[in-house]
């Protein structure tokens, strides 16, 4: 593999324009990318003026799917949140249903594509913006998202493609070109058309995002950790692309079930940790813990000496946790369309728990943590993933290298999950091509090695254009196949209650007897 990867990088290296004299080639390549990054993101996060806000309109057409879908399909978000739990801990687990990763795992690999800088970084800008206020938001929105997460991966699920080897392939790609056509087939066509642009930008997005922005935060999160110009890694940013690469391509080459075994292990553990730390701080501080409480709902409804007010607050909360949990990008239900069940609906109920962990959890922990510590007062200059850092060495002065190595899982867990939707993508289009899917794995490492080496600049402003692009076609696909999945899941809640589906374990111990 590690051959492979190698020529990879040396064939794009070869192709790559020489850079002019008095230019590197990290400027060559901003300069080319910058115009076509500067047109898909000011249309992508083309805002308008609301009292004096600007209010990006993609992510109002995130919320809005959210709203649509939690009073569509009657608060799924809350009724189906603890089923959804028994079929994570294996209640309803059959191990001779078609598919090739349990509930858990598809719901960590999830997980794994979202949680990320957003988390550690994201709450920290959208509380220095939006105050403490913002963090009410973005948990209402978190909630919202958790009925979109449910549509997604039970049409994710329904439409998949079962192949002969007993791979599976699903996703928005499916649902749009399959969904579609099978239930309003003058639309078959617009259905594809939608598919096609979903994968191309998944592709991308995936490059841009998953694979170089990722690997380049990783790399400059342990390049500080270690003594930055003086520390061992200095000068050595191909060396770290490089084994980086290596590390995720022995995930990435083995599809989804090494996905899923990896991130079942990393994901549990990395969040464990990060919520262990939070918790250590908010102990210490347990007497500010009401105030900080008291501070975020205040904040919520009257934001005095906050940006915008209210309105300021709500914008970036809403903003920060539809760029967190990836809700409505239709990018999870990928995953979760890989579960070993013959039941569409058991992979929306266990993707309620993705934006759950993503962004009610893991976000709110963040938020509370720089609120109490008091950190993002009189803070300028620090920003970001600093001023978290800054708020745990509060309580804990040692803990920013772990920080910087927390920070690193998150990357790494991201990369390995969309390097797999990227490759399925690819694979879409080429017809479910083997060749395509490995040769997209391997190029979309090489970009991790060159994604280490530059200053991306346009290129990540590209990716995640690219990205929310996705949102377009794959939420006119669902709110046209939203009656399906009523359908489906008025079925499912009356066989769940008449006892025509039991759990595993009881119709096991039925047959026994």
């Amino acid at each position: 593999m590690l051959y492979r990867l190698l020529a990879a990088v040396s064939a794009l290296l070869a192709v790559l324009p020489t850079p002019a004299a008095g230019a590197g080639l990290d400027e060559r390549i901003d300069a080319a990318v910058a115009p076509v990054a500067d047109a898909i993101s000011s249309a992508i996060f083309y805002a308008v003026p609301v009292n004096g806000n600007q209010f990006p309109l993609i992510v109002g057409w995130l919320i809005l799917a959210g709203i649509v879908f939690t009073l569509y399909f009657r608060f799924i978000n809350i009724r189906g949140f603890a089923h959804g739990f028994r079929l994570l801990r294996g209640d309803y687990t059959d191990p001779k249903n078609p598919g090739e990763v349990s509930y858990f795992q598809a719901l960590t690999s999830a997980v794994s594509g979202t949680v990320g800088l957003g988390n550690i970084a994201g709450v920290a800008v959208a509380i220095t913006i939006g105050g403490p206020g913002a963090t009410f938001w973005m948990i209402l929105a978190g909630l919202l998202a958790m009925s979109t997460k449910y549509v997604e991966c039970t049409l994710g699920l329904m439409y998949r493609l079962e192949k002969a080897d007993g791979t599976i392939s699903g996703g928005p790609m499916y649902y749009l070109s399959r969904g579609l056509g099978a239930n309003y087939p003058r639309l078959e066509t617009f259905g594809w058309v939608l598919a096609i642009i979903f994968a191309v930008c998944t592709m991308l997005g995936a490059i841009g995002a998953g694979a170089m922005f990722q690997a380049n935060q990783a790399y400059s999160q342990l390049f500080a950790a270690t003594g930055g110009a003086t520390g061992f890694l200095a000068g050595k940013a191909w060396l770290f692309g490089l084994g980086y690469a290596v590390l995720a391509g022995v995930v990435v080459i083995g599809g989804i079930t090494r996905i899923g075994n990896v991130t079942a292990k990393l994901v549990p553990s990395m969040a464990a940790l990060y919520i262990l730390a939070c918790l250590v701080v908010l102990f210490s501080n347990v007497g500010q813990i009401p105030a900080a409480i008291g501070a975020i709902i205040d904040g919520a409804f009257t934001a005095e000496g906050v940006t915008g007010g209210v309105l300021g607050a709500l914008i970036v909360g809403f903003r920060r946790a539809a760029f967190s949990n990836e809700a409505g990008l239709g990018s999870s239900a990928i995953a979760h369309s890989t579960i070993k069940t013959k039941e569409p609906v058991t992979a929306g109920m266990v993707a309620l728990w993705e934006p759950f962990a993503d962004t009610v959890v893991i976000c709110t922990m963040s938020a509370l943590v720089i609120i109490i510590t008091g950190a993002y007062i009189g803070g300028e200059g620090v920003e970001g993933v600093q001023l978290t850092s800054a708020a745990f060495a509060t309580v804990m002065p040692w803990f920013p290298p772990v920080l910087a190595a927390i920070v690193f899982l998150f990357a790494f867990s991201t990369t390995i999950t969309w390097g797999y939707y990227g490759a399925k993508a690819a694979s879409f289009l080429a017809r479910e091509s083997k060749a395509v899917l490995y040769g997209f794995k391997f190029f979309y490492l090489a970009m991790v090695v060159v994604g280490c080496t530059m200053q991306l600049g346009s290129i990540v402003d590209l990716a995640d254009g690219l990205l929310f692009i996705m949102a377009i076609p794959n939420l006119i696909g669902v709110y046209l196949l939203m009656p399906v999945v009523k359908r489906e899941t008025d079925r499912y809640w009356a066989r769940l209650r008449s006892g025509e589906i039991r759990s595993y374990r009881q119709a096991k111990a039925a047959s026994d007897a």
